[in-house]
């Protein structure tokens, strides 16, 4: 079997090369005349996957092991019976935990008790589940928006989006969908803004185009949390210079993130084939147990990992991409030990 793999997957070497020939290219660089003779693509989002890549190849497998799905033409793939292997869920922690220590450093900052803050969460699957469980954790008041799982599920535990809006803290969590029920694109626009209170903190740590810029850039708030942008990597400048942290697109790139989009793949990779799993690639993360004593949330955090660092390396940002695909390493909260009780992940 001949791999082609976006040279970001992690672990790509260690994990895939019992498959057969591993070749690799930026995902970016990933084009129609790159798949002649391969027989499996492994992306990232940076890949476009659809008919215009794989029109004329031999690809019977495609992998992604990022979380997201908008990059992936699935109906496309169903109808050419090639086999799609999805990771989602891999960085929901991570991005919970990127959203608790932004608010912990803004709680710090602003000066505010997290008990005395609603929480709005946009989007209650993979990660906002996760961030709910946290929050609440913290005391925080939280306000559930998810129409998805409210059709399934009942109204009790959900509120309506207008509701959501008006927390103190929003932050949104949803896929970006162009179509069906409830499409997301552009769900923060114009016409709902006036909801955000003009003291609140707002959060998109999900997919650039779920909150209109050209709004947002012209909306009072509190402070903004900025992770994910249209038209990445050249972001809204109006946007990064208000933002209180403008980051790369980096919240869900801990260590563990990467690894598990990389081992959930590798896991659907060995179904096909009918292959047995290799248990040493299960632990293939053992990170030495570091331990942290401050006492209080906000210190904590930041000596496990400060995102204060990522929005400084795109204050120039020609180092968008790059950043990205040289992120340093960060590794979740239960790589450590820690004297402040940090909220527990689901």
């Amino acid at each position: 079997m001949k791999l082609l793999i976006d040279d970001a997957v992690w672990g790509f070497d260690k994990i895939f090369s019992e498959f057969g020939e591993v070749f690799t290219l930026p995902g970016r660089e990933i084009r129609r005349e790159s798949l002649k003779d391969f027989d499996a693509l492994i992306v990232r989002s940076r890949t476009r996957v659809d008919e215009k890549l794989l029109r004329g190849s031999k690809i019977k497998f495609v992998g992604s092991t990022v979380a997201g799905l908008d990059h992936i033409d699935q109906g496309y793939l169903n109808d050419q019976k090639i086999v799609f292997a999805s990771a989602q869920g891999c960085n929901a922690n991570a991005v919970s935990e990127y959203v608790i220590s932004a608010i912990a450093n803004l709680s710090n900052d602003f000066n505010f008790k997290l008990a005395d803050k609603t929480l709005g969460i946009i989007g209650v699957g993979n990660v906002g589940r996760r961030l709910d469980f946290k929050a609440k954790q913290l005391e925080m008041k939280t306000l559930l928006n998810d129409p998805p799982r409210e059709a399934l599920e009942g109204s009790d535990n959900f509120t309506s989006l207008e509701k959501a809006l008006s927390a103190d803290i929003v932050t949104f969590h949803t896929p970006l969908t162009y179509s069906g029920p409830h499409p997301t694109y552009k769900l923060l626009d114009s016409h709902n803004f006036k909801h955000i209170n003009k003291d609140a903190i707002v959060i998109n740590a999900a997919r650039g185009g779920i909150i209109n810029e050209m709004a947002w850039e012209t909306t009072q708030t509190k402070a903004n949390i900025i992770d994910c942008w249209e038209n990445e990597p050249n972001i809204n400048l109006n946007l990064q210079k208000s933002a209180y942290w403008a980051t790369p697109h980096i919240a869900g790139h801990s260590i563990d993130a990467k690894f598990m989009g990389s081992f959930m793949v590798y896991k659907d990779l060995c179904k096909y084939i009918k292959k047995p799993l290799n248990e040493n690639i299960e632990h293939l993360i053992n990170p030495e147990l570091r331990i942290i004593r401050e006492n209080n949330l906000h210190e904590t955090l930041n000596s496990i990992y400060p995102f204060q660092a990522d929005d400084k390396a795109i204050q120039d940002i020609s180092n968008f991409e790059d950043y990205r695909r040289n992120y340093p390493e960060r590794y979740e909260w239960r790589h450590f030990e820690t004297e402040y009780k940090l909220p527990k992940a689901i």
